[in-house]
């Protein structure tokens, strides 16, 4: 309780009267998330309030829409993860983490360079029941890695260089993403799509609410 309070100050601190509230996802229901209340402040922002949420974005306060649809999709296919050590990365809110440990993966490593992100997965995790282990370093985890997981990173295209990397460190990679429409990165291949909704409803356009996931396999073609 006293981290939730502290991310709950936090937030206030950057967004003056938000809150983070237990939220039920409709299309996971059995996971639960601390998000940003649906009722959150949206009227303009004085340029102070602008400047505190640019340097300090609020991505683990929403459950993005490629995030539940990966996470369901674990939950769907536990064959996916169990029994493997999984890292998570940008794990924003944790709720992949948390649905891949869910699954029976024998270790989940939620890595994100947001500490605030971090504190927040920890939490989440904590009120589903599931341990996680922590990492704000990508090049710092040591070990094998069975299977990357990856939801909403690619809303920057830099990022796409990060696939190449995902591949060099582990055998399987998952990316689900709703914003690459050209996406066409072998080894990388399309293998489910479904739509979802950012939570809180960000009220986005269709096209960012039809999700795809890709899968990657080291030698499975070039890259």
């Amino acid at each position: 309780m006293l981290e939730l309070e502290c991310l709950q100050r936090q937030l206030s601190d950057i967004l003056p009267g938000a809150r983070l509230e237990v939220s039920s996802l409709p299309a996971l229901p059995a996971l639960q998330l601390y998000l940003l209340n649906a009722d959150y402040p949206q009227g303009e922002l004085d340029a102070q309030a602008v400047q505190r949420v640019m340097d300090n974005p609020l991505y683990w306060t929403f459950c993005w829409a490629s995030g539940q649809v990966l996470a369901r999709y674990l939950l769907a296919q536990p064959e996916r993860v169990a029994g493997k050590r999984v890292l998570d990365f940008g794990s924003g809110s944790g709720v992949v983490a948390i649905a891949a440990a869910m699954a029976g993966a024998a270790q989940v490593i939620a890595c994100d360079i947001d500490p605030l992100a971090l504190a927040a997965t920890r939490a989440n995790a904590g009120l589903n029941g599931v341990e996680l282990e922590l990492a704000a370093d990508f090049f710092g985890v040591q070990g094998h890695i069975d299977l990357i997981i990856v939801a909403d990173v690619l809303y920057d295209r830099a990022n796409l260089e990060w696939l190449a990397q995902f591949i060099e460190r582990a055998e399987r990679v998952l990316v689900a993403d709703s914003r690459v429409k050209d996406f066409d990165v072998p080894p990388y291949r399309l293998i489910a799509r479904q739509n979802s909704c950012t939570l809180p409803d960000l009220d986005e356009s269709a096209e960012f609410r039809d999700v795809r996931i890709y899968m990657g396999e080291r030698g499975a073609g070039p890259i």
